[in-house]
């Protein structure tokens, strides 16, 4: 049996001490494009989860420092912590809270809705128009029912299928971040 690795965390209060004092740690932001380009952590990277799970070999070698991963509440940068681990990386910490607790400055671009409040506005509008639909054609109402054991589950399980579609849309995608130049910047930095 192998022992499970225990996520290594810093507070947003130690990050911006580190910060501040000129030793900031390599600061990676799993975040999608969309949601890198509304708020981040100015100096940070925008390497998305399933881009650094899938080029992490090729980051290995530009992460020879400590790094901090960040994302919205902490779940998907402790899911990229154990990417990168299990690839050979040491030095990883999450940022405790994720982007939520940071309260230091940030770099704003254009204001957008996260993905939860997307998620509770398309779901609630199938409920109540379902919901309002049932009055006049039967069983209508049962898509709303399914959309609530869809959350139910989604709660469980941790994962959400309506928010995994919802981030296919143009609005929620934001530019592309290639591989090559996630490498090139991070170079450039060293």
């Amino acid at each position: 049996m192998s022992a499970q690795r225990t996520t290594s965390t810093i507070t947003p209060a130690a990050l911006r001490a580190l910060t501040e004092e000129g030793r900031a740690p390599r600061l990676l932001d799993v975040r999608t494009p969309g949601e890198f380009r509304t708020v981040h952590i100015p100096g940070s990277y925008n390497v998305p989860l399933h881009t650094l799970r899938e080029h992490r070999a090729e980051l290995l070698n530009h992460l020879d420092e400590e790094v901090v991963l960040v994302c919205r509440s902490g779940q998907r940068a402790r899911e990229a912590e154990q990417a990168l681990a299990q690839a050979g990386l040491p030095n990883l910490r999450v940022l405790e809270g994720g982007m939520n607790a940071w309260d230091a400055p940030v770099k704003r671009g254009p204001e957008r809705w996260d993905m939860e409040r997307q998620v509770r506005l398309v779901a609630g509008s199938i409920v109540l128009a379902t919901g309002l639909a049932g009055i006049l054609v039967p069983g209508v109402h049962l898509v709303g029912t399914a959309v609530g054991a869809g959350l139910t589950y989604a709660a469980l399980s941790n994962s959400c299928a309506m928010g995994v579609l919802l981030s296919k849309l143009p609005y929620n995608r934001g530019p592309r971040t290639d591989i090559r130049t996630v490498i090139a910047e991070l170079r450039s930095a060293s």
